[in-house]
């Protein structure tokens, strides 16, 4: 087992090259935040925005639009149900899908919307209620670099592990016929990429709150979207993302995403120099 420390995120997070504009830090499109769960998408989208990435779009449910460009007005909005979502997808250099996107039967069309439109040379993630749907309809797995974040109960429902059942070794068999890498999230969050496991060596209990797992997908969204090759960037998205809440968690009994978010760009040019 391999384990992901600073010095492995600071051999992928590098400087920025002085002659780049925004179009060089990825073309990133979250899909998600329905009615009742706005805030998973815009936790999603803002750390993706603090993360690096140039260009940062959310495909969502139209009630969530006020309170998206109130607190992210670096963000692009679009209806998640308009006929718009399969040019937004087939746009984007890297696709987020599920957060907080629900499983009834909108959540289940626009899923199917955005996996037809995507192809194999795209990244996509998929969290939260993708994965359940995904898991809960047999849908075939899309055309595209997949990059699967599920925490233990999505895993069980993707994997059909019992949580009982979780170990590494039957985790990496498991992984090993699905496509893509596996984050697979817990107190000690491991990853599957191809043959190899990771051990994330940051992280603690202050991280554990609601919009823990939406941040990390917004930030190996950005990551996906400037650094390469794929797999590492991943990586050291999910060593960031723990570490920037140790670092909140110094101070504060709870990692909150919000403040998470807020530190990311201090500690990324810390990393970068």
């Amino acid at each position: 087992m391999k384990q992901l420390t600073e010095q492995f995120a600071q051999s992928v997070v590098r400087p920025r090259a002085r002659d780049t504009y925004k179009g060089s830090f990825g073309k990133i499109l979250i899909v998600g935040g329905n009615a009742h769960f706005g805030g998973a998408a815009i936790m999603s989208a803002s750390a993706a925005v603090y993360a690096g990435a140039g260009l940062v779009s959310v495909a969502t449910d139209p009630v969530n639009r006020h309170a998206l460009h109130a607190r992210l007005p670096e963000a692009m909005i679009l209806d998640a149900t308009a006929p718009e979502l399969e040019t937004a997808v087939r746009q984007a250099t890297v696709i987020v899908v599920g957060p907080g996107l629900g499983t009834d039967v909108t959540a289940l069309t626009i899923l199917k919307t955005v996996f037809a439109a995507v192809n194999a040379k795209q990244v996509m993630i998929i969290d939260g209620s993708a994965i359940t749907l995904v898991a809960s309809h047999h849908l075939d797995y899309p055309q595209a670099q997949l990059i699967w974040t599920p925490h233990q109960i999505e895993w069980q429902r993707l994997s059909g592990l019992p949580l009982a059942a979780q170990t590494i070794e039957a985790s990496q068999k498991a992984a090993a016929k699905i496509p893509g890498i596996i984050v697979a999230k817990s107190s000690h969050t491991h990853v599957f990429v191809d043959e190899d496991v990771y051990e994330n060596t940051a992280g603690g209990p202050a991280m554990a709150t609601g919009g823990s797992g939406d941040t990390l997908t917004g930030i190996i969204a950005a990551f996906a979207g400037q650094f390469q090759p794929l797999d590492k960037a991943a990586l050291a998205a999910v060593f960031v993302h723990s570490r920037v809440a140790d670092i909140v968690a110094m101070n504060s009994y709870v990692a909150l995403p919000t403040m998470v978010i807020r530190e990311l760009p201090t500690y990324l040019k810390q990393l970068s120099e």
